[in-house]
């Protein structure tokens, strides 16, 4: 029982109809009179379903959290929001993360929950439920689904995301045969579980628990190990102090929260995606974070971690070799260790007595796996609101080149054309590919690794930079520019990049510039005419209209901002 009034008790700490009601109906699930006096009420938010493969393992987990409130005297109670799965969502999952978000964000404000649990895994389910959670301020826990174990296909590690571009690739050029492919997809993934490269899901794993909004080793623990079901079971019993002691989330998303977090991202060789979704979780608590400060913070970070994209192992190798605590350990140094954390305690008690195990998995600051991790934010004429590039996943040769634009106007051109032989396209040329944005596609997808023409794969080329409005699976790998800001269907200069035109990238300098007088420019911006609306009505209308740029994290402009959870007036 509470030593203070919580939120719970307004709907079932009155004897009068209200109450009667609230308590009454939750007793025809077996609820004995003691569940209502006062004891902490902690939402379980389940991402689970069948359509969301990663997730696929959460009601285990679930009754694993339930186990842990009841043993410290909370009642826990597991509700289902919109899930958001990677693999099979059209036309992609980040079009409905803000959408998964209110739903998070109203479940919470409209019922009796004092604290919350949030189960998430697939790459936007984490976010979304961070988000929707920051918005609501009230004490919570985030436990991830954890990574598949490592793919094994004849004799050789492959891991999700990474190698299926590796073997499409190899499948159209006729290295394998489509048997082969076939069977590398069940070789690929044998458990259950997230993608198992430091993609998006394992980076979002990672960011919440450098954020201090996980238990330490959340990040890594394999989704099969009895360990992740450990952690679920400690997270519900924690979640239930936290209610004791108001350990709120705007306590622990600081500044110096995202700060740590920005390092930790370069540190691992995390997705360009968490830019995006850090920035948005910052605007839902009331953080100012920038493209700025990610420049900033990771410009000297080395990258520590050899995994794929990256490198060479794979999430179930991280962990053995010490996980996430191991590598905040190293750098320790740039890290604000003093930052709290759910556990009530400070970042650096989590890891303090961290080891490394594997050195060829989790490198040292004095020799890392690579000298630059963080993310690069670019400017200039072509993305005057900028845009960003994985260094760790590039191709060193190409962070200072000049050289022709070879232009889509859309993806579906791309498709069209990149293996037509006809086609006028260079290994020397830059790919430019638009409409890819958040309002452009709609819901920004992850097109911005565009295959090489097959033609060059089959001469041995495996890298060209390619430029686009759009983002990167954080599976994948290459000199890529993206979340170019403003977008092409919002008239940003990237719209009226023509075939011809010379492109500049300058990485050490950070600088992407379009060689076109600045006259042309401007006649070229007052010619364009913005694309029809995907859809005139229903969601994707919504989203077209509201949504922010990419450098604003591609929230809806009308859900930034904290709400907090006041409570909603009497429904009769």
């Amino acid at each position: 029982m509470s030593a203070r009034k919580l939120r719970s008790s307004h709907w079932f700490g009155e004897v009068d109809k209200l109450g009667f009601a609230a308590r009454g109906w939750m007793k025809n699930q077996g609820m004995p009179d003691d569940q209502f006096d006062g004891r902490p009420i902690i939402g379980i938010c389940n991402t689970w379903s069948q359509l969301t493969p990663c997730n696929a393992h959460f009601r285990e987990l679930a009754e694993r959290v339930a186990r842990g409130v009841y043993e410290a005297g909370g009642v826990p109670v597991e509700f289902p929001v919109m899930s958001l799965g990677e693999t099979l969502m059209r036309p992609n999952a980040m079009m409905f993360r803000n959408l998964a978000a209110m739903d998070v964000e109203e479940t919470i404000r409209a019922n009796p929950i004092d604290g919350v649990v949030l189960l998430a895994g697939c790459d936007k389910t984490t976010p979304a439920t961070v988000m929707g959670a920051a918005s609501c301020d009230i004490p919570t826990i985030v436990v991830s689904g954890g990574p598949m174990l490592n793919g094994r296909y004849r004799g050789e590690q492959i891991g999700s995301g990474t190698d299926v571009w590796r073997l499409t690739d190899e499948l159209n050029t006729g290295k394998i045969t489509k048997a082969e492919f076939i069977e590398a997809e069940s070789c690929m993934n044998r458990s259950a579980g997230t993608c198992m490269t430091m993609g998006t899901a394992s980076t979002m794993a990672s960011m919440v628990e450098a954020l201090g909004l996980a238990l330490p080793t959340n990040a890594a623990i394999p989704a099969v190990d009895s360990r992740r079901r450990t952690l679920a079971q400690l997270a519900g019993r924690r979640i239930v102090a936290m209610v004791d002691e108001d350990l709120k989330m705007s306590k622990i998303l600081t500044k110096a929260a995202f700060e740590n977090a920005i390092r930790v991202n370069g540190a691992i060789g995390g997705s360009t995606n968490a830019v995006i979704h850090l920035i948005a979780i910052a605007g839902r608590i009331g953080v100012d974070l920038t493209l700025e400060d990610w420049d900033r913070l990771g410009r000297d970070i080395p990258c520590l971690v050899n995994l794929k994209p990256s490198g060479d192992y794979l999430m179930e190798d991280f962990y053995y070799a010490g996980g996430l605590p191991a590598v905040m350990k190293e750098i320790d140094d740039v890290l604000d260790g003093d930052a709290l954390t759910v556990t009530g305690q400070t970042l650096r008690d989590g890891y303090a007595d961290a080891e490394c195990f594997d050195r060829r998995v989790i490198r040292t600051v004095q020799e890392p796996f690579k000298k630059q991790g963080g993310i690069v934010v670019l400017r200039g004429n072509l993305a005057p609101n900028g845009a960003v590039l994985k260094p760790s996943a590039a191709t060193p040769a190409l962070m200072k080149y000049r050289g022709r634009a070879v232009v889509f106007e859309t993806y579906e051109d791309y498709k069209r054309l990149i293996n037509d032989d006809s086609f006028d396209i260079t290994p020397e040329d830059i790919m430019v590919t638009k409409m890819c944005g958040p309002r452009g596609y709609p819901g920004f997808p992850e097109v911005g690794n565009m295959a090489l023409p097959s033609r060059f794969l089959k001469a041995g080329i495996k890298d060209m930079i390619r430029i686009s409005d759009a983002r990167m699976s954080g599976t994948a790998y290459g000199t890529t520019v993206l979340h170019v800001s403003p977008e092409a269907a919002a008239g940003g200069p990237l719209a009226i990049v023509q075939s011809g035109d010379m492109i500049e990238l300058d990485v050490p300098n950070r600088r992407l510039h379009l060689d076109v007088p600045d006259d042309e420019i401007s006649r070229r911006l007052a010619a364009f005419v913005p694309p029809k609306p995907d859809l005139e009505s229903g969601y994707s209308r919504l989203y077209q209209d509201r949504v922010l740029q990419a450098d604003q994290g591609a929230d809806f402009d009308f859900l930034v901002g904290c709400r907090g959870t006041p409570i909603p007036k009497d429904p009769f």
